[in-house]
């Protein structure tokens, strides 16, 4: 209790009223044991047996430790090599859940973690000996065609807003793989199959619901704190946690063109100087990714477009003509394909069985030069493999001015990922750092990066990322969450308090 005392004497004016854990005690003996926390500063807190049962008897979700019965599960990203313990994980089942959970991070100032689909790369979706926010629980979403909104839960995933929205003839910008997280994506601004289109899942943002870090429930819209609302679209989950969101629909047809078109895998450097120079002229209802991939020995290697012509039918074949034209395919697989089965068709099965360290950034433009280092660089062997993907922007994100969101990179023409793949069970030092070794010869052509991908990035480069939006974004930052409670995201910091 001593150092918890310190702790808040060191705080000053961060100090808040302590959380209410008389409201709850009845006086009976608590069967939870007291455990150890880390702190946002780093050092030790004792919780309590008589705290955690309060905290437990005053949500409707759960409170799990180590060796309680959905721990194992819940504690996990979607990335083999993130293997991190939180002293306790809160399964909020409502916004009144969180807001009780934020209260007590608040009050022991608590090292902590928001999940909801747990697919960010480096892993911000966990921490090691702190509280880890889990919203897995909180899933739904309600459209309204009549004003084309949905109303999405804070722990939702991609599939149900493709899903509940489709049925309607609506959509939304929504990623490329439907088990992502809704909140992660939208929050650092969302790419998709349809963002060139109908701008970033941020940039479609009506409204969210957020317990900022003094335990309040705000409403972040144009009318009602719009500066949480501005910050909100691309700065992360450096504010609060998000407990639902309401986005702007779009008519669209259910059937879309789609689907994936192979080449042979020594035609990559003319491929890729192919798709350069086809992305620079394409329409807006066309999204095209590239992705290369050099297996582990003993499996097939392969370079493909993984395309999505959102447009008028009639036009498709002279669209997409030059796909099938300037080498010969392999394999072409684009078709008339449900968009709800498109987004889908990335989706894997066991996703937490297979190591991965991935690296990006952002790129105006592919480069001769950039093409042949990609190249030069892949590597496989019996037990690694390596990629590189370019995920398309340009389009409707282009339109929309750097400040008008907190989502500052609208210049750029795609985003670039490269990095390694590895069965588990293997050590991960040597091909991450492989990995980052080839990220050394490729980071060069890139400027700047996404947020929802920043591993192993520089707290400076955070920083400066954000660009001519960092001194807005401390701004909010210092307004709702000045201790800095939120820091497991690419952190925005507070500006020191008097």
């Amino acid at each position: 209790m001593k150092r918890r005392t310190l702790l808040y004497a060191g705080m000053g004016a961060a100090a808040v009223a302590p959380y209410p854990i008389w409201r709850y005690y009845s006086g009976n003996q608590s069967s939870l044991a007291s455990i150890n926390a880390v702190s946002i500063l780093g050092g030790e807190v004792l919780l309590d047996a008589f705290a955690l049962a309060a905290l437990a008897k005053s949500i409707k979700g759960y409170l799990l430790f180590s060796g309680s019965e959905g721990y194992e599960i819940a504690r996990q990203v979607r990335n083999r090599t993130i293997d991190k313990y939180p002293a306790l994980v809160a399964q909020c089942a409502s916004a009144v859940d969180v807001i009780e959970v934020v209260n007590f991070a608040n009050h022991y100032q608590l090292l902590t973690a928001v999940k909801c689909g747990g697919h960010n790369i480096a892993g911000n979706g966990t921490c090691e000996g702190g509280l880890l926010i889990d919203l897995s629980l909180m899933q739904g979403v309600a459209v309204d065609p009549e004003r084309r909104m949905a109303s999405v839960l804070g722990g939702s995933l991609l599939a149900e807003l493709d899903e509940k929205s489709q049925a309607h003839g609506l959509v939304t910008t929504a990623g490329t793989v439907s088990h992502t997280g809704v909140g992660g994506l939208t929050l650092g601004g969302g790419f998709g199959r349809l963002a060139r289109r109908f701008g970033l899942t941020s940039d479609n943002l009506l409204a969210a619901d957020i317990v900022t870090s003094d335990g309040e429930l705000r409403r972040a819209s144009v009318d009602e704190n719009p500066d949480l609302y501005w910050a909100l679209r691309g700065g992360g989950g450096n504010f609060g946690v998000v407990t639902s969101f309401d986005f702007q629909l779009h008519p669209m047809d259910r059937q879309v063109i789609g689907g994936e078109i192979y080449y042979p895998y020594e035609k990559a450097k003319e491929v890729i100087s192919f798709y350069a120079e086809y992305c620079q002229d394409m329409p807006d209802d066309l999204y095209v990714d590239l992705v290369i991939f050099a297996p582990p020995f003993g499996l097939k290697s392969a370079l493909y477009l993984d395309v999505c012509y959102s447009g008028h039918p009639k036009d498709a074949a002279r669209v997409l003509e030059p796909l099938r034209r300037f080498v010969k395919p392999l394999k072409d697989e684009i078709r008339p394909v449900d968009y709800v089965a498109l987004q889908k068709s990335s989706d894997d099965s066991d996703p937490r069985g297979t190591g991965q360290h991935l690296k990006s950034g952002f790129v105006k433009t592919i480069s001769k030069a950039l093409v042949d280092t990609l190249i030069e660089n892949l590597e496989s062997n019996m037990l690694r493999g390596s990629m590189a993907f370019f995920q398309q922007a340009g389009g409707a994100i282009r339109e929309i001015a750097t400040s008008a969101t907190a989502f500052p990179h609208r210049e750029i023409s795609h985003n670039l990922t490269i990095g390694a793949v590895w069965p588990s069970g293997l050590d991960p030092e040597p091909h991450a750092a492989w990995a980052d070794s080839y990220w050394n010869k490729v980071k060069g052509f890139t400027d700047g990066f996404y947020t929802n991908d920043a591993y192993g990035v520089d707290p400076v480069q955070v920083q400066t990322n954000y660009l001519t939006n960092l001194d807005r974004l401390v701004d909010v930052k210092s307004k709702y969450d000045p201790a800095n409670l939120f820091r497991i995201n690419s952190n925005i910091r507070p500006r020191p308090q008097a």
